[in-house]
């Protein structure tokens, strides 16, 4: 079936749970992983510094006692100090600096803080060396006019927190899946029900009316459960109400228009005897009468084919000379009539009676809308059966070629009124034998054209 454009295929209610559950679940983590890497951060380097603290005053006091005698030199009592690993000292008295190590000295030491320190204050503070980040604390040692630094790396602790980090990082992205994950299962569960509605919709919409939803036992999704299945019996009465008074007055008129139809063909008959003036009054009768004739068998047939009354009959035909046949009675002059030798030989499971009412419906349609028949071919494989029917008409425009499926829809046939024109049912006709016959109809422009062409694709099974 041609298809003018389709529409864009936007994210999907599952798309946007998982989304969702996604983003909290990496927001939630992100915001932890932040706040207990922040106070780990925090609580550890205050651990660290006051640790430092405590440590470079016992050294210095130390450092004060070595010092208040001229037995130990400045070296030596610095070397007898024990500080943390990678750390380093760093001692001015008397304008000379002395310390312990070569890559952390006197330049490593703040110029404020050594402003600080000489005015008798202790201080600390961090700052970055070479081997990462450090911090510096600084004591006045009155009593032996000096100066004391004591460098501590933070390199372990530098290491520890980026382990924290790395596995807080980590966690956040494996809760961000787990996250996903559960909007995955939660979507899967929430959608089933919309998943039961639009497959029972589908169903209903496709022309079965016995679909109906099972409660689950939930009070959100019971409401909408009984009053789908309200919505689908009040429809399904509607319909079957429709169709048998349909069939009732179809039914009913059929022996009014017998004696009708009976009258006018006496009067056709006789139509020489009438006056000129009556003769034409009375073709114009003959002429709707036997319209109205064909409206009420049609109503009849279509009101019978919706209400399902007569069961599809399977049995074996031979589908290449039922089509044969039904042209051979339908159309005169000249057209193309190819059958499949593969379908010709093969006989077929299908209804007999309601493909050849369909093929001769398209014909008449061919015949009285598209100036004739150009060509019937039928063809098979994979287990259907194709029926196409070209006219020489000018074919069918692409905005009425759904319409024209429709009951009462003669397109620009809809202002004439003559034995020729038409009821508007046939091709209804032939949509309701198609469904019930579980194929497909549709139109589009014949090849080579002009015309229209009308295809039918019917599944079929071999008996």
């Amino acid at each position: 079936m041609n298809i003018s454009g389709a529409r864009p295929v936007g994210r999907g209610l599952r798309f946007r749970v998982i989304t969702f559950f996604a983003i909290g679940g990496l927001l939630l983590s992100s915001g932890f992983a932040i706040g207990t890497y922040t106070f780990a951060k925090r609580y550890l380097v205050s651990q660290r510094e006051r640790s430092a603290q405590r440590q470079a005053f016992l050294n210095a006091r130390a450092l004060r006692g070595a010092l208040s005698g001229d037995a130990v030199s400045v070296p030596d009592a610095l070397a007898a100090l024990e500080v943390p690993t990678g750390s380093s000292v760093v001692l001015r008295r008397n304008g000379t600096w002395y310390g312990t190590s070569v890559a952390l000295g006197r330049d490593d030491v703040p110029p404020e803080m050594r402003t600080l320190v000489s005015e008798g204050h202790a201080a600390h503070q961090r700052i970055t060396t070479t081997d990462g980040p450090a911090i510096v604390v600084g004591v006045r040692i009155p009593a032996v006019d000096a100066d004391y630094y004591e460098i501590v790396v933070l390199k372990e602790l530098a290491d520890t927190l980026a382990v924290i980090r790395d596995a807080l990082l980590g966690a956040a992205g494996l809760t961000t899946l787990a996250a996903a994950l559960l909007g995955m299962w939660a979507g899967r569960r929430v959608l089933s029900p919309l998943r039961d509605v639009s497959g029972a919709a589908t169903a209903i919409a496709e022309g079965d009316l016995s679909q109906r939803l099972e409660p689950r036992g939930d009070p959100d999704l019971d409401p909408l459960v009984v009053s789908f299945n309200s919505m689908v019996d009040a429809l399904q009465v509607r319909m079957e109400r429709d169709a048998r008074f349909a069939s009732d007055v179809s039914h009913e008129l059929r022996s009014p228009l017998t004696t009708l139809s009976a009258s006018a063909e006496l009067l056709e008959h006789r139509i020489d005897e009438l006056p000129s003036s009556l003769r034409e009054p009375v073709e114009l009768l003959g002429a709707e009468v036997h319209r109205f004739e064909r409206l009420v068998s049609e109503l009849l047939e279509l009101a019978r084919a919706e209400a399902e009354v007569d069961d599809v009959s399977l049995e074996p035909v031979n589908l290449g000379e039922l089509v044969l046949h039904a042209v051979g009675l339908t159309i005169e002059g000249d057209f193309v009539l190819e059958i499949d030798p593969q379908v010709a030989a093969t006989p077929v499971l299908t209804d007999k009676r309601r493909v050849s009412r369909i093929l001769t419906n398209l014909v008449d349609n061919a015949r009285h809308h598209g100036h004739g028949v150009r060509a019937v071919r039928v063809s098979g494989g994979d287990g259907l059966a194709r029926i196409t029917v070209d006219d020489a008409g000018e074919g069918v425009p692409v905005e009425e070629r759904e319409q024209v499926f429709e009951r009462f829809f003669r397109g620009a046939a809809a202002g004439r009124r003559d034995r020729s024109s038409g009821t508007g049912l046939g091709l209804a006709l032939v949509a309701e034998h198609v469904r019930l016959l579980h194929g497909r109809v549709w139109v589009e422009d014949a090849s080579p054209g002009p015309g229209a062409r009308f295809v039918v694709e019917l599944p079929v099974e071999e008996p």
